[in-house]
């Protein structure tokens, strides 16, 4: 349930706020639904990563690879693949920690 949240919310969040946004829903969700840290924790990291790598495939597919490739090439990475699994690894542990801190914070007053 705490993933659907997430990753529910987070996609509403970031057609109108900054992506780091996603780390305030992920704070406040797990801070109001996580029974355990690593519940707290995969929920995150899952929905954001899985969010992140829709945005992602979906602008790959959109222009034929060619925004991925040149953005790939200015970062020297070489490859869109491996930029994609960066973008999915950041965002999911933005998502991960944010809502494991959420969940300690409420363990802290609790």
């Amino acid at each position: 349930m705490l993933f659907l949240l997430i990753f529910l919310l987070s996609l509403l969040v970031q057609f109108f706020l900054p992506w780091w946004s996603i780390a305030l829903v992920c704070f406040g969700l797990a801070f109001w639904k996580a029974q355990y840290g690593g519940q707290a924790f995969l929920s995150g990291f899952l929905a954001i990563g899985l969010t992140w790598l829709g945005a992602a495939l979906f602008w790959h597919l959109v222009t034929d690879g060619l925004l991925s490739n040149r953005v790939a090439a200015m970062l020297t990475v070489n490859s869109p693949w491996i930029l994609m699994a960066a973008t999915v690894l950041i965002g999911g542990i933005v998502g991960g920690v944010s809502a494991l801190s959420g969940y300690l914070i409420r363990r802290l007053w609790v």
